[in-house]
């Protein structure tokens, strides 16, 4: 069972991020908020998933981005779960790469 993560405060710490303006403003809120580490696995977790639905292979992934089989695995798990949340991210993400026409 996926642990409940919905608060008061995880809703401030989102209505926080959303009112970052620029690339800037989020690295230097994020690199307050977060450690080092924290940041990369968050990173490295968000390329893994988006590596997933493009189709790569487990061994391409690990190979590029140097996550760990078992990391890739988990990503995996949350790609099929109910919230859909790396998906969504993805397709906004390809969204805003998409010339206009």
């Amino acid at each position: 069972m996926k642990k409940q993560v919905k608060s008061e405060a995880v809703d401030q710490l989102f209505k926080a991020i959303l009112n970052l303006k620029s690339l800037d403003e989020c690295y230097t809120f994020f690199e307050d908020i977060c450690t080092v580490n924290e940041l990369l696995s968050l990173a490295q977790r968000l390329d893994v998933g988006l590596r997933l639905l493009d189709k790569h292979t487990y061994q391409e992934i690990a190979k590029e981005t140097g996550a760990s089989t078992v990391t890739i695995s988990r990503v995996n798990r949350l790609l099929g779960d109910d919230h859909h949340g790396i998906e969504m991210a993805a397709a906004q993400l390809k969204q805003q790469e998409e010339p206009v026409q």
